[in-house]
Parts: structure tokens; C-alpha cells; sequence
């Protein structure tokens, strides 16, 4: 199947949970419960799979990190200051505009995405990213919204900022995600075969991860919808969908990375933001719309763009 079959197919499964959503086939309770299945037993039993028996030589993994959040950091920046700049929202939807437009969803579309046009090999690469992925931006996430706080003035409540960062950890170590990766690196580290029924096992579960987690999320856009708020999210879900992987792409080519390596650090800069960025509004108690519609607007978008990129990086890297 070419790369514009594997988009058309990917799309399609989203459009089909949309559409069960849409028109009630399936409960809005039905559809957190496979986010659900796949956020807590699937991709992470997938990650976990990975780690143990992926070949990460000649992914530069230093280089990958390099190039990929050279791109998160010039999305987040140019997100943040134009909501400040153009719409004149305050330090604090400015950290959620930065989010919006710098938050990939790596993991309900980035792996489907990876399996069918690289293959496991492209799984192997964006779980490198992956790994560090989540941790950085909440931790980022966190870190600017409390000095966004203290600049606009808003109360912080009496957590010092010990106790914050205390909870976050806590947070992430139950992250199932993080639980899959550090359990995948451990088991790797004792250099054990894994027992044929406990892999068949893990295989059959992880196997259901891709079209599980791109049916849910289409289940997922019709749950959050847009909210308003659509000219500012128009503008993060083109820094998100345009910028961000035209400065991964040049800081790869500028590093040499391998092809398939570059290609994979293209791709995943050009996916839309994922549930994230809301889940992170809402926590903050601000900019949801705007979080909300960049989403959903990106998604719809990158139907087109995610070729464009590809075709672009193949084009370059080979």
C-alpha cells in the first residue's frame, strides 16, 4: 500500500469513530473507555515491547532529541508570542497556545502513523522520542504556568514549588507510559528472553494499539469538538502543522541524521496536537477552546499535510 492508501486508511478509521460518535452508534462512555484500554493496557504493553526488542543502532538518539525539540521549542515560542502579540490573551493561554502548537500526539496517531508507512522500525524511532517526550513538555507545561501565574498576577494558592514538582513526579512514574518504557528499558537491561506465552501475550495486545487508538481519538473529536476561538486556533494549528516540522526538518538535514531517522523526526513534527494540550488547559483553568478547536482544526488539516511532509522528507533524505 503507497503512502497515500496508508493516510487514506488512517483517516478513514478516525472518520469512522467520528461518525459512530456522531450519529450515537456508540456512547460517549464507550469511547473513553478505549482511550482508556489503550492509554492504560495497549500502547503501553506496544512501548514496553518496543524497548525490549528494538535495534536503536544508527538512530542517533542525541541528534533525534536535537532536531525534534529544535522544533518544539520554535513552535512553543512563536505559538506563545503570537496569541500574546495578535489576540492579546494573557502569559497564561499564551503557555497554552505554546502547547497547542508544540504538543504532537505522538502516541494515539504517531504510532499507527510510523507502523504503516516505516514500518517497526519507524515505531522503534519515535518511541526515542516518545520516551522523553511526555516528561519535558508537562514538565515544561507546569514550569511556565506558574511563572505566567505570578506575571498576570494570579493567585498560586500555598504549594510551594517542592511540593509541585513532588507531585508531578508522582504523576509521572504512574503514567502508564512511562510504566511501559522504564519496564521495556529494565527487562532489555537483564537480558532475558522473553517466555513464548508471555510474548504472544504482549504481541496480542499491543497489536490492537494502532486502530484501537485512532478510533477512540475520532470518538474523541467529536466529544470535544470547536469551541470558539477559531482564528487563534487557526494560527497554532498552522505554527503546529507548518513551522514545527519545517525547523525539525532543517535542523536534521543540518545534522545528518540517517534517512530513515529524519524522516520519522519530520513526520512526527507534522502530526496534529493531541488530547494533551486540553487535558493541560483544563488543569491550568484556562484557554480550553482554544485548546480544544486547535485540536480538532490540526487534525482535520493534517489529513493533507502529513503527506506533504512525508513526500517532502523522502524527497530530501531519500
Amino acid at each position: 500500500m503507497g503512502l497515500a492508501g496508508t493516510i487514506f486508511i488512517i483517516f478513514s478509521i478516525i472518520f469512522i469513530g467520528y461518525a459512530a460518535a456522531r450519529l450515537r452508534i456508540l456512547s460517549e462512555a464507550a469511547g473513553d473507555g478505549l482511550s482508556e484500554f489503550v492509554f492504560v493496557v495497549s500502547t503501553p504493553l506496544l512501548l514496553f515491547r518496543t524497548m525490549v526488542s528494538a535495534d536503536f543502532h544508527g538512530s542517533a538518539p542525541w541528534a533525534l532529541w536535537m532536531a525534534y525539540f529544535a522544533g518544539v521549542i520554535g513552535a512553543w515560542l512563536i505559538s506563545h508570542g503570537a496569541i500574546r502579540a495578535v489576540f492579546g490573551r494573557d502569559r497564561r493561554a499564551g503557555v497554552v497556545a505554546g502547547v497547542s502548537g508544540a504538543f504532537s500526539n505522538l502516541v494515539f496517531l504517531g504510532v499507527p502513523l510510523m507502523l504503516g508507512v516505516f514500518g517497526h522500525e519507524g515505531v522503534e524511532i519515535i518511541s526515542l522520542i516518545i520516551s522523553i517526550h511526555l516528561p519535558l513538555m508537562m514538565a515544561a507545561s507546569i514550569a511556565l504556568n506558574e511563572w505566567a501565574m505570578r506575571r498576570d498576577g494570579v493567585p498560586t494558592g500555598e504549594t510551594s514549588l517542592a511540593e509541585t514538582l513532588k507531585a508531578f513526579l508522582r504523576s509521572l512514574l504512574h503514567n502508564p507510559l512511562i510504566i511501559g518504557i522504564l519496564a521495556g528499558w529494565a527487562w532489555r537491561l537483564t537480558g532475558l528472553a522473553m517466555p513464548e506465552l508471555a510474548s504472544t501475550l504482549i504481541n496480542t495486545l499491543a497489536g490492537v494499539a494502532g486502530p484501537v487508538a485512532l478510533f477512540a481519538m475520532g470518538m474523541g473529536l467529536k466529544k470535544f469538538g470547536i469551541s470558539g476561538n477559531v482564528r487563534a486556533a487557526s494560527l497554532t494549528a498552522t505554527v503546529k502543522l507548518m513551522l514545527m516540522p519545517a525547523v525539525v526538518l532543517a535542523v536534521a538535514w543540518a545534522l545528518q541524521l540517517p534517512p530513515l531517522t529524519a524522516k520519522v523526526a519530520v513526520t512526527a513534527a507534522a502530526l496534529p496536537s493531541g488530547i494533551n494540550s486540553y487535558l493541560i488547559a483544563t488543569r491550568f483553568g484556562t484557554g480550553q477552546a482554544l485548546a480544544s478547536t486547535s485540536m480538532v482544526i490540526a487534525t482535520g488539516i493534517s489529513a493533507l499535510t502529513l503527506g506533504l511532509w512525508i513526500a517532502i522528507a523522502t524527497h530530501i533524505f531519500g
